[in-house]
């Protein structure tokens, strides 16, 4: 528990968490431009959000004194990860059709998709995402691994009020 207490202001952290966002990116990439799986609107917005994630990684690895703030904001990135995930495993399975169109949704005052577009353009609707290894989606992969991450944090967070009490 006290390792897990320390998560917020430790570099491993956030290090894993630079390292992970830069993986998973690649990952996407390599199925992309090697495997020619385009991106749905519903995958840009996981990368777009996986682009914050590394961001914030790099700048609590830079500035020490952010790491616990940035902490509680990677938390909600994460939460907004498992949302994206959880839509883009339910439009893979036909639960829900109604997230998917050739628009970003984001202001125009950050054409991501234009100043990246090799990372952020969308291709094509939503439909189903590429299989990983063992026969596991990308969406059960990311919703999976988002979901893990935030329970951790959570258990993170609440790691300092079960810490045990020594009786001395």
């Amino acid at each position: 528990m006290k390792n897990l207490a320390n998560w917020p202001r430790s570099t491993s952290f956030w290090a894993f968490t630079a390292l992970l966002c830069i993986v998973l990116e690649a990952v996407a990439l390599f199925y992309q431009y090697k495997l020619e799986y385009y991106p749905c609107v519903l995958c840009i917005h996981v990368r777009m959000l996986l682009f914050a994630l590394l961001l914030m990684a790099l700048l609590a690895l830079l500035w020490r004194h952010a790491r616990y703030p940035l902490f509680w904001l990677a938390g909600v990135f994460w939460a907004k990860m498992l949302e994206r995930s959880w839509q883009l495993f339910a439009t893979e399975n036909g639960w829900t059709a109604g997230e998917c169109s050739m628009q970003s949704g984001l202001p125009d005052w950050i054409p991501l998709e234009q100043w990246m577009p090799w990372l952020f353009q969308i291709h094509e609707p939503c439909g189903v995402t590429p299989y990983l290894l063992f026969n596991i989606s990308m969406a059960q992969a990311l919703l999976g691994l988002s979901a893990v991450i935030l329970l951790l944090m959570i258990a993170a967070v609440l790691a300092p009020l079960f810490k045990s009490k020594s009786r001395y």
